[in-house]
């Protein structure tokens, strides 16, 4: 007892011992905590200087009419956000990205994951499917818009092929019935290899047991892709829903390459609309209104997704 009593009395003394103030245990903590900031210092500077700085610069922006040449010249507070839904070009904006979203997200999904269906199949030569289909996300939205407009061009590309089968005057991209359609299956094609990627990794995670136990029951294939798969994947579905619809939002290269936002608006997105505002009419404090505007739709939408849509979401 005698002996133990000096190493209990140390211990005191070091649970007692402070630190500007703080016990040891809270000293180890701050120290905890800035050793960790420190290891996210670069990344906390990158984020700061080209995504919190440039957020508060636009909010400041969007408050102000500016000169020809961007200074702050007069403080309207909100009165550009006031403006937005009374200017034709921006309601007109949001109408074609809401449509464009319907084009593009339900669609790339349901593609990817038939892809991912066929890609999980044992089959010889498997392999070299699954790379065709993936192929895309090596290539760029520069590149692939390139790719397209050759695709849609009047007298090459799929026009040709119709015209085999006396189908002609086929004008994709300066007819506005067709052009965010046709703006759309470039950006679907571009999102496909991804998403199938995904949905093939989540697929190849599901226990074989659960198959095993459906078939033993007697089930068919469309009774386990419905009752296992697709539970199975809805955490994978509601994440690629989300990417998805965000990625549409800032579509900005296939229409700048293949439309520039015609013909008669009906591709000018919201990104797009900014862009024009900011650099070719000079209005910047309303183009700043309007991407804070296209933010706040983001987030909204974003919001409502984590809470009407991931209730129904399985998580294993």
């Amino acid at each position: 007892m005698e002996q133990n009593q000096p190493l209990r009395t140390q211990q005191t003394d070091f649970v007692q011992e402070k630190h500007f103030g703080l016990t040891a245990r809270q000293w180890r903590a701050v120290k905890v905590f800035l050793q960790a900031l420190l290891y996210l210092s670069p990344s906390i500077v990158l984020f700061a200087a080209f995504v919190f700085i440039p957020l508060i610069r636009t909010f400041e922006i969007s408050a102000y009419i500016t000169d020809p040449i961007g200074r702050l010249a007069k403080f309207i507070g909100l009165l550009n956000y006031s403006r937005l839904f009374d200017t034709e070009v921006f309601v007109n904006s949001f109408q074609r990205t809401s449509l464009f979203l319907a084009y593009t997200v339900p669609v790339t999904i349901t593609i990817s994951l038939g892809l991912a269906l066929l890609g999980n199949l044992r089959l010889k030569g498997i392999a070299f499917f699954r790379m065709v289909f993936s192929i895309t996300i090596a290539i760029s939205g520069a590149t692939a818009s390139l790719m397209f407009l050759y695709i849609y061009h009047p007298t090459v590309g799929v026009n040709y092929l119709l015209s085999l089968i006396g189908i002609t005057n086929m004008t994709w991209l300066v007819d506005q019935k067709t052009a965010l359609l046709s703006v759309s299956i470039t950006t679907i094609w571009l999102q496909i290899g991804l998403n199938t990627v995904i949905l093939l990794a989540a697929m190849q995670t599901i226990p074989e047991e659960l198959f095993e136990s459906a078939m033993i029951d007697g089930a068919n294939s469309w009774n386990k892709f419905r009752h296992i798969t697709l539970p199975m994947l809805s955490s994978t579905f509601f994440f690629l829903m989300v990417v998805d619809m965000l990625a549409a939002f800032q579509t900005f290269t296939p229409i700048h390459i293949m439309t520039s936002g015609g013909p008669l608006e009906s591709t000018n997105l919201l990104v797009y609309s900014i862009y024009r505002e900011f650099y070719f009419n000079g209005k910047y404090g309303f183009a700043a209104a309007q991407s804070i505007m296209l933010f706040f739709i983001m987030l909204i939408l974003t919001i409502l997704q984590f809470v009407f849509v991931e209730r129904r979401v399985f998580y294993e």
